[in-house]
């Protein structure tokens, strides 16, 4: 089985894999001054909740934004599950062509959530990632890395509010009924939550025309992807392990090389 690890700015997905099936996936807190102790036994009690034995474990695959947590994990998956992780990055066959002025310049997460768009539903398509920072991504029939849009996440977009106005609250990210809002809350909930979703329909509609792929299929992921899935017709797909499947499929053609 393989133990597929992304590490983000604001949690850390893992998923564990049989063949092509996820058997189980959990989420940790992103947090540097952690050991890889403390994650590597986070990570041996999930599998334990699961019945999965560590020794079933026989290849692993990271895919990281938070170079200082590398060698964290690569600590925790040697020490505590016996295999030694696959970082993608330079020299990783990802089995898309990345059609960037400087490739290395690409996030892994953006990397791989694109390979599993295209390995799993075709191309063209585009990715939409709704997380600490909302990533955008155009795959070309072809499998080619088009590029995309980096914008702000919405829970940070949040958060930034009320930090930078003294009198403005923490909110729920809830959409009110009414646009016009009757309260401050209801007022920044109106104001964050249908700026986000008109965000993403301009953006995914000016992609739609600009790159020429009119029916592009829409996949989106991320813990607040299914706001704009449930308020809005850009989204096509709903898939919240597009990057853990797309960590599978890496692996595997890295394994077969």
């Amino acid at each position: 089985m393989l133990l597929a690890i992304d590490i983000g700015n604001t949690n850390i997905k893992i998923g564990v894999f049989d063949g092509d099936k996820l058997v189980h996936s959990f989420r940790l807190s992103t947090v540097r001054v952690r050991t890889g102790d403390e994650y590597g036994l986070d990570i041996l009690a999930q599998l334990s909740a699961k019945k999965i034995s560590p020794e079933s474990i026989d290849g692993a695959i990271m895919s990281s934004v938070k170079p200082g947590l590398n060698y964290t994990f690569e600590h925790a998956c040697d020490y505590y599950v016996g295999v030694k992780p696959l970082i993608v990055g330079s020299g990783v066959k990802t089995g898309i062509n990345i059609k960037y002025d400087n490739p290395k310049e690409v996030g892994a997460d953006r990397i791989v959530n694109s390979v599993a768009a295209y390995y799993t539903y075709g191309g063209p398509c585009i990715t939409i990632d709704c997380g600490t920072a909302t990533t955008f991504n155009v795959i070309s029939e072809k499998g080619e890395f088009l590029g995309g849009a980096i914008a702000h996440g919405l829970k940070s977009a949040a958060e930034s509010l009320a930090e930078s106005a003294e009198k403005l609250p923490k909110i729920e990210l809830s959409l009110p009924s009414k646009v016009i809002g009757r309260t401050t809350i209801t007022n920044m909930q109106s104001g964050l939550l249908q700026g986000y979703i008109g965000m993403a329909e301009r953006i995914i509609r000016l992609m739609k025309e600009e790159s020429g792929y009119q029916s592009a299929k829409v996949i989106a992921t991320g813990g607040l992807s299914a706001i704009i899935k449930e308020n809005s017709e850009v989204i096509d797909v709903l898939d919240r392990t597009l990057t853990l499947r797309g960590l599978n499929v890496i692996y595997k053609l890295n394994k077969e090389k």
